[in-house]
């Protein structure tokens, strides 16, 4: 398995995100591995890239990504 950067991680995100959620659950696994090897605690996501940019469609990534460990932090806009 390719090991991905935290950034490449989150690239991978996005893309999933824009092409209807395909294949998230893989692509959130490799941020959960790529934060635990760089030791970073939380994975900040540019919510002017996202599909659902307002406060309803974060609350959901939030919450989803925490059912699978991982945290999700919004960059101010």
């Amino acid at each position: 398995m390719n090991d991905k950067t935290v950034a490449e991680a989150i690239d991978s995100i996005y893309a999933s995100l824009q092409s209807d959620n395909a294949e998230i659950d893989a692509h959130i696994d490799s941020l959960k591995a790529a934060l635990h090897r760089e030791g970073i605690k939380e994975a900040v996501f540019d919510p002017v890239r996202l599909a659902q940019n307002n406060r309803s469609g974060r609350k959901l990534m939030q919450a989803y990504f925490r059912q699978r460990g991982v945290n999700v932090k919004f960059s101010a806009q």
